[in-house]
């Protein structure tokens, strides 16, 4: 088993507090473009406020059927904060709950195109690093990230922060994979155009749901020298187990917060699934500077397409736990 991972179930006690609002579903959002579709086809028109939300989301709006969203706020330390104020406000009954963190990202043109839907298996943290300028290290290095207290970037370091790589409970994001494969993703006439400057597959490919892995970073990235970093990161941290696709500000932070929330009996890590789907490339296309690609990235026209289809690959997920809640209730159903 990798280090750091998190993988069985934690049993629920007696003093867990969980005598709120029960929650068979908690859609987990970043910031309002990736809410909107929720709210609007899920009817989620209660309102709960909850004091030590971000100032900007200060609810969580839940529909009858018990499928409710919070929206954290950008970055990890606003996804972490809002995370421990909800499981600590006893507010809400997520001893069953499952948790689907869903928001956009970047993502690899190896592995997927603007619009995919990435179901993850690994969460990596990209940032949790030490880094000398690039400009100044050793001439055989590829970039100058590389593991705290090792030699240089093909060594794995020891997991001493504990969130540095975390694993996904594969049943359920299997089960999630099997419910959306063939659903009907949206796309644009602008990302269309964007991805059909890049000369293979998948890129240059209509959107479709996917199966590769996450990385997280505070930092905004682009280039492909830093994007086959996140590629070899990944697999180096997963033991070559994962394959990088996707990148993001929020996921590690989330899942620690989550666990913890496990630890202390409110929920089961068990139940938690992440999607991200892609909003911009993550490298630029031939001929195409790594400037341009980064800082004119809402130009690919990935953004809308990409918002929607969280609903769109999520909610098939969502939806098969309320119809069948007497077989989800227990756990993913075999």
């Amino acid at each position: 088993m990798l280090a750091a991972l998190t993988t069985g179930c934690v049993s629920m006690n007696n003093t867990s507090g969980n005598e709120g609002r029960p929650v068979k579903a908690m859609v987990i959002s970043m910031f309002a473009p990736e809410s909107e579709p929720w709210v609007k086809k899920m009817n989620l028109t209660e309102e709960i406020r909850v004091p030590g939300l971000s100032p900007d989301y200060p609810v969580v709006r839940c529909n009858a059927s018990d499928v409710c969203n919070v929206v954290t706020g950008m970055g990890h330390a606003n996804a972490a904060a809002t995370m421990m104020a909800l499981i600590q406000s006893g507010k809400f009954d997520l001893s069953k709950t499952y948790f689907l963190i869903a928001g956009i990202a970047g993502i690899d043109p190896n592995q997927g195109t603007l619009g995919s839907a990435a179901w993850a298996r690994f969460m990596v943290d990209y940032g949790i690093a030490w880094e000398i300028d690039a400009r100044e290290m050793p001439k055989d290095w590829e970039y100058g990230y590389f593991g705290i207290f090792t030699k240089g970037p093909n060594e794995k370091p020891k997991p001493d922060y504990r969130t540095e790589v975390f694993e996904l409970n594969t049943a359920l994001m299997q089960k999630a994979l099997e419910l959306s494969k063939n659903v009907k993703l949206d796309d644009s006439n602008e990302a269309k155009a964007f991805r059909a400057k890049y000369p293979s597959a998948p890129a240059n490919q209509p959107p479709k749901v996917i199966q590769c892995d996450t990385a997280t970073s505070g930092t905004w990235f682009a280039g492909n020298v830093l994007g086959k970093r996140a590629q070899d990161w990944v697999k180096l941290m997963t033991d070559g187990k994962g394959t990088y696709c996707t990148t993001q500000q929020e996921d590690n932070a989330t899942f620690e917060v989550l666990k913890r929330g496990a630890t202390m009996g409110r929920l089961d890590i068990n139940r938690v699934a992440v999607l991200r789907t892609g909003a911009d490339f993550d490298r630029p296309y031939p001929g195409q500077s790594d400037v341009e690609g980064l800082v004119e990235y809402a130009a690919q026209g990935g953004f809308e397409p990409a918002r929607w289809n969280l609903y769109h690959a999520g909610s098939p997920l969502i939806n098969d736990i309320v119809a069948n809640w007497s077989s989800w209730s227990a756990g993913v159903p075999r």
